[in-house]
């Protein structure tokens, strides 16, 4: 028996036929949840099941830790929708379609896997939103579902001519800075984003793209820090008696696989001091000039660049080397990451292109990542791609370290805390010396100790003597 099936659209005001075979007469007791009839007016819409598209570097899965609407929601493109964790960074991902949400397929915590779906949306169809093979099955992953995953963070602001630029590359408008009004991505914006990314060196623009505005009001000068004693963190003490069992996720879980890979990998040491004494100066003179422009300057923005300059005359600890150890990669960028310590766990994203980067701009990437790591919105962009790593351990305490060597690079250097020290100089005569300690670790198949040490000296050279790097800046 075929029954005609009559759907009202209130906001389109026509009457949409369909016919919908059933074979007795109880189908119609139950045409509800059929949704053969309606005792109220509803959308004409659609159901597309919204996939989880491939977030890139292999993953395959991610933790669902917060959303951002519930089912009986509206939504809008370019509308938070929730927020993942991987194994490299959090992500927040962003409705495609405008409509409204009718099935979340995951709880808090839940495991959502890639080219899964996500959500449940009901689109308007008699928009043209949405293609008819999106009604039921999408691809497990589309170009244009990958542009609209975008760090957690503020909405951002772009016209769409800018947006399909930005698609076409491949870009995350959430990591371009906008230069436009009220924070908005222009044209500009994304084609300097991708030069850097690329490494091309693009001309100077009249105005001074790199000095921000001076701020309202210059930050008061730190007063003289005393020495601080390390205070324990005051928690409840809780005792159950129970052991405790939790999954490794997140970090933790980039951190095993890591670790494991680098266990693999032959490792040698190389440890040595530094007399930061006229850097310490240099960076005094520096400090309120970076504040003017609305940077905090530290030492390690000269540790980053100083390491580049060395690369350049030792490019293997720029490399990588292939799982059949059968062929190097000398690297053309200095991607140098730089370890940080989070509530999420140890993170290395890196700044990009050291080799063509001022010590300022270097200083300015680095405001840029802490400020996105302590606030757990670090991109997959920024955590990927390392060259080359520095880990600053003497920000926390200790004056030598062990560090492990991150695959696919070849060589990391830990740097201990500065300590004020007795020293002897060329007369025999005792002075105040700022020492600091440095441990490099190597991958010892393809790099030997007199190159790690030559290396190491030239560094030491540049920070020791910060003005012999004017002759090698380009």
């Amino acid at each position: 028996v075929c029954i005609h099936r009559v759907r009202s659209c209130s906001s389109i005001g026509f009457i949409k036929s369909k016919y919908v075979c059933v074979f007795d007469k109880a189908a119609l007791k139950f045409s509800h949840q059929q949704r053969l009839f309606r005792t109220s007016a509803v959308s004409c819409g659609q159901i597309v099941q919204f996939k989880l598209s491939d977030i890139g570097e292999g993953i395959m899965e991610v933790t669902v830790k917060e959303w951002y609407i519930k089912e009986g929601d509206s939504v809008s493109q370019f509308d938070s929708i929730c927020e993942v964790q991987s194994d490299k960074a959090s992500v927040t991902i962003t409705s495609r379609y405008d409509g409204i949400i009718r099935k979340l397929h995951y709880n808090l915590d839940d495991i959502a896997y890639v080219g899964k779906p996500l959500v449940d949306i009901e689109i308007d169809t008699s928009k043209g939103v949405a293609p008819e093979e999106d009604v039921v099955e999408t691809p497990p992953m589309s170009h244009e579902e990958h542009t609209h995953q975008e760090i957690k963070g503020r909405k951002t602001l772009a016209t769409p001519a800018v947006r399909r630029l930005a698609m076409e590359n491949n870009i995350k408008l959430s990591e371009v800075v906008g230069t436009g009004k009220d924070n908005r991505i222009l044209k500009e914006d994304i084609l300097n984003y991708l030069a850097k990314q690329t490494g091309a060196i693009l001309p100077l623009s009249p105005k001074a793209e790199i000095v921000p505005p001076l701020p309202k009001s210059l930050p008061a000068a730190p007063k003289d820090k005393a020495h601080k004693i390390p205070v324990p963190v005051s928690r409840p003490l809780v005792f159950s008696g129970k052991d405790k069992t939790e999954p490794v996720t997140g970090f933790q879980k980039a951190m095993v696989k890591t670790m494991s890979a680098a266990l693999k990998i032959p490792h040698f040491g190389y440890c040595d001091e530094i007399d930061l004494t006229h850097l310490i100066q240099l960076r005094e003179e520096l400090k309120p000039v970076a504040q003017t422009r609305g940077i905090k300057l530290s030492f390690m923005p000269f540790f980053i660049k100083a390491a580049s300059l060395g690369l350049l005359q030792y490019p293997v600890l720029n490399a990588s080397l292939d799982e059949s150890c059968q062929n190097v990669t000398y690297k053309a960028s200095h991607n140098i990451g730089v370890a940080m310590d989070t509530e999420q766990g140890l993170i290395v994203p890196n700044v990009k292109n050291v080799q063509v980067c001022s010590v300022f701009e270097i200083a300015a990437e680095l405001n840029r990542l802490q400020s996105l790591g302590s606030a757990g919105q670090l991109g997959t962009n920024d955590l990927t791609g390392g060259t080359f790593t520095l880990s600053n351990i003497g920000t926390i305490g200790g004056t030598y370290a062990k560090p492990v060597v991150l695959p696919p690079e070849v060589a990391i250097g830990a740097l201990g805390k500065i300590q004020v020290l007795p020293r002897f100089n060329e007369k025999g005569e005792v002075f105040k010396a700022q020492i600091m300690n440095v441990s490099w670790s190597a991958d010892h198949r393809i790099i030997d100790g007199a190159t790690m040490a030559r290396f190491s000296n030239l560094w030491k050279s540049y920070l020791e003597n910060p003005a012999s790097m004017l002759l090698d800046l380009k």
